[in-house]
């Protein structure tokens, strides 16, 4: 398994969705930045499921840092993050494989040593360390007036409004408890939700993130391009099953010059008067916000009869799911994008640019 992101700054994720314990450790933070729980806190409230659009499931996320802080800091030794699994109910799962989850491609790869219950390493239950792990990261770009906002950009067939004043808007969503610009737009997408939720289905939809203030030379061209490292990031996230920067495939349909960002100077400063580009050009910043969007999968797991093999035996099967489990997941992701962006742009940050 290859569960170590990072070159600067690293993440090493572990744990099993009904394990004792999930955790992540962070190596490379400079000694001294500071452990901003309250972040923390808040980031890990936006992932937890709430109410009737998500999962029964509810963990406290009681988590702890074992190493690496001292006195509200960190040392510079590796940081480890502890989150106990307490909620857990593994007798709803069995060997049918679940169309959609990992659950055949795990018996394939790991020949039947892998821990089952709840998708074990491979449930999005593991995303809580990210998100713990990402918003120390995130409250440090903060301070260098680099802000990271996600928000459901559609569901369904509902649209959002798009982001306008970049800034205020990220900071309003970060107040709010479902990711939209437009509180009634959000008001309709829960209920969407609840209605699929009704007929024991699910949906999906698209997330758009901004992020501002992040300074031109970042990234280097071909294998480590700012979009390779964003993109590698947000495919880690299950249920991530499409990723596009600007104006995406929609630049596909444009002629040269409707796609080109046209440059201009104003004081010390160059900038382009449009961002098809999503803030990237050769794989490097270009001091525009970057600018992406990632699709969501409905989520596979679903209350309606599936057919399946079961894995043990080989022979065909009806799978009908038990559990609890989430109507849609993108409202929770936004977290979940948003910290694992920061990951990415601190660890940018920390190798510098070069001269």
């Amino acid at each position: 398994m290859k569960n170590t992101f990072g070159n600067n700054v690293s993440i090493t994720l572990f744990g099993e969705s009904h394990g004792e314990m999930i955790g992540a450790v962070i190596d490379g933070l400079a000694p001294g930045t500071a452990i901003d729980r309250e972040l923390i806190e808040k980031k890990l409230t936006q992932r937890r499921p709430s109410g009737k659009i998500s999962t029964a499931r509810v963990e406290r996320d009681a988590y702890s840092i074992v190493s690496g802080e001292y006195e509200g800091r960190a040392t510079g030794a590796p940081l480890c993050i502890l989150i106990p699994n307490e909620n857990k109910r593994s007798s709803d799962y069995g060997t049918l494989a679940r169309p959609g989850h990992a659950d055949l491609t795990a018996e394939y790869k790991y020949g039947g040593y892998q821990d089952r219950r709840g998708g074990g390493h491979f449930s999005g239950r593991l995303t809580a360390p990210i998100v713990a792990a990402g918003a120390i990261m995130l409250s440090e770009l903060n301070k260098k007036g680099i802000y990271i906002g996600t928000h459901i950009a559609s569901l369904a067939e509902i649209e959002d409004r798009g982001f306008s004043d970049v800034v205020s808007d990220i900071k309003y969503l970060d107040t709010t408890d479902f990711p939209t610009l437009d509180a009634n737009i959000g008001e309709k997408m829960k209920s969407q939700i609840e209605a699929a939720a009704s007929e024991g289905d699910s949906v999906g939809g698209v997330l758009e993130t901004y992020v501002y203030g992040v300074p031109t030379g970042l990234g280097e061209p071909w294998f480590d391009s700012v979009e390779s490292l964003i993109s590698h990031a947000m495919f880690s996230i299950p249920g991530i099953k499409g990723v596009e920067f600007g104006a995406g495939f929609g630049i596909s349909k444009m002629r040269g010059s409707e796609a080109n960002d046209p440059i201009y100077s104003e004081g010390a400063e160059i900038r382009t008067e449009t961002n098809n580009a999503g803030g990237i050009n050769g794989g490097i910043t270009n001091g525009m916000p970057i600018v992406f969007r990632c699709a969501v999968r409905p989520t596979p797991s679903i209350f309606k009869s599936q057919r399946t093999v079961d894995i043990k035996t080989g022979e065909n099967a009806v799978l009908d799911l038990k559990g609890r489990h989430d109507p849609a997941i993108i409202h929770r992701a936004r977290a979940v994008v948003d910290c694992l962006t920061a990951i990415v742009i601190y660890d940018l940050l920390a190798g510098g640019k070069k001269e």
